[in-house]
């Protein structure tokens, strides 16, 4: 009996003193090739040795393994072993954060850390560790959509009219300044954007670029890119994301013409999202396929109709012919009044358009 309370006590000692020897480290640290890595880290010590954390302290990092002195790689007070590099806290801060440079595959392992110190100070925090993994290029930055202030599907349209946001976000990892963010088009439109950096998870900063503006139809199909360039000692690297614009608009009439010989024969193209239908009117009269009128269509793409009308009938001064295209958001109209004569033939053209709000 007196055996089992000896050991339940020494286990309570062991757990008391351990718990005094603590570390905060990141558990996964991404690194680019060619650039630097950062491990943040913190610890603590027993009460018993802060007399000895001290400028005379030093940090030293194992990779992998902690049970043999050949897999220290980074000694605070050496200059001369593998990887270079510096403690940028301060120790007797309990801040043990630090830099790696020009970082290889090499650098992807398993990190521990260990204290130092006069008075018998020695510590290795096995109870934790930082696993740095190292990529060769840089991951592609992350694009998202926001409508009216609110998260929407990257892929989802919206209705023109919109305010809309396009927002690219990345890491900024390791480098010798930080990364940039830059937005392009494919009709290379004059963007306005916002670039700022922020606390993304503790001790972790992204870099962010808004793109603000309206939607409207003539950014219907246009992709926006956005490219993340790291400055690196050696060299210029970057990474791409893009996101392609889908707009819903009511339909816009964009040729409206007519050629008269013995037969009258005219052209309406329209264009919207969905794709608009488009009807004819000859004075106030829906028209459709007869033996006197004949009506045919090409699709040009999925926004885009064309509609032709042949008039083989007689007509008169105040004949009048009217496109009108459809979609569910709207409509628009072109009305020209047809002249008797070829010489006299123009075209007298009002324009009648009309949005229906979702």
């Amino acid at each position: 009996m007196k055996m089992d309370k000896l050991i339940i006590f020494i286990f309570l000692l062991q757990g008391v003193w351990c718990g005094d020897w603590s570390i905060s480290l990141p558990e996964n640290i991404e690194a680019l090739s060619g650039s630097c890595v950062t491990i943040n880290c913190t610890f603590d010590i027993h009460t018993t040795y802060d007399k000895y954390l001290n400028d005379s302290a030093v940090g030293v990092w194992f990779k992998n393994r902690t049970d043999y002195q050949t897999n220290v790689v980074f000694h605070s007070n050496r200059t001369n072993l593998y990887f270079k590099g510096k403690i940028i806290g301060k120790l007797k801060s309990k801040d043990c954060t630090t830099i790696f440079y020009n970082v290889t595959s090499n650098y992807s392992a398993i990190f521990f850390f260990k204290i130092e110190g006069n008075g018998g100070l020695k510590w290795t925090y096995t109870q934790k560790s930082a696993l740095i993994d190292v990529i060769d290029s840089p991951r592609k930055p992350t694009v998202q959509k926001f409508k009216d202030q609110m998260e929407v599907e990257v892929h989802e349209e919206v209705l023109e009219g919109s305010s809309m946001c396009l927002r690219c976000s990345a890491k900024t990892l390791c480098s010798s300044s930080p990364p940039t963010l830059t937005w392009s088009s494919t009709d290379r439109l004059h963007l306005n954007e916002n670039s700022r950096l922020q606390l993304d998870q503790p001790n972790q900063t992204e870099i962010i670029s808004d793109l603000n503006f309206t939607a409207t139809h003539l950014l219907h199909g246009v992709t926006f890119i956005c490219t993340i360039t790291y400055q690196l000692q050696q060299r210029n690297t970057t990474a791409q994301n893009n996101i392609t614009l889908r707009v819903q608009y009511a339909p816009k009439i964009s040729l409206f013409s007519c050629n008269r010989t013995d037969v009258t024969v005219c052209l309406c193209e329209a264009h919207g999202n969905p794709s608009p239908k488009v009807e004819w009117f000859l004075s106030g009269r829906l028209v459709s396929n007869s033996t006197n009128t004949s009506i045919s269509e090409e699709r040009l793409s999925s926004t885009d109709l064309r509609s032709f009308i042949s008039l083989h009938q007689s007509l008169t001064h105040t004949d009048t012919l009217q496109c009108v295209t459809i979609n569910t958001h709207g409509n628009a109209s072109k009305l020209i009044q047809l002249v008797s004569s070829p010489q006299e033939m123009t075209c007298k053209e009002t324009q009648i358009h009309t949005i229906r709000k979702d």
